[in-house]
């Protein structure tokens, strides 16, 4: 298995990653999660009657961080099975995953067989 391609694959992606959440939110110390930030934090000098607009613009950022976050942890665990050997095990059946599956993604975490259950 080429894990150390995967390996270099998964932190250019999470550096990826990080950079795109950083642009729209902040990550929370204490919950350990990230928060979206309101565009008024971004641009103070916005017009204060586009609420509407800011609401439906927070309400998106919230949505594709939550789609980030997801996509980073899954990343950061498949970085932490790399350290300690159990990387390329399908969670399900722990059968090996399958080497076309890594390539495309090398955060996946089933076989094929599995993911399509």
């Amino acid at each position: 298995m080429k894990t150390q391609e995967y390996k270099e694959k998964l932190e250019a992606e999470k550096k990826l990653l990080e950079a795109q959440l950083a642009d729209i939110g902040k990550f929370d110390e204490k919950t350990k999660d990230w928060d979206a930030i309101p565009e008024a934090q971004i641009n103070p000098e916005a017009d204060e009657n586009d609420l509407a607009d800011r609401s439906e613009d927070y309400a998106e950022r919230t949505g594709t961080l939550n789609v980030l976050e997801v996509r980073l942890n899954d990343i950061k665990k498949s970085l932490a099975e790399i350290e300690n050997g159990s990387y390329g095990k399908c969670d399900i059946c722990g059968k090996s995953i399958e080497k076309d599956r890594l390539e495309a993604n090398p955060a996946a975490h089933t076989c094929k067989v599995c993911m399509e259950k």
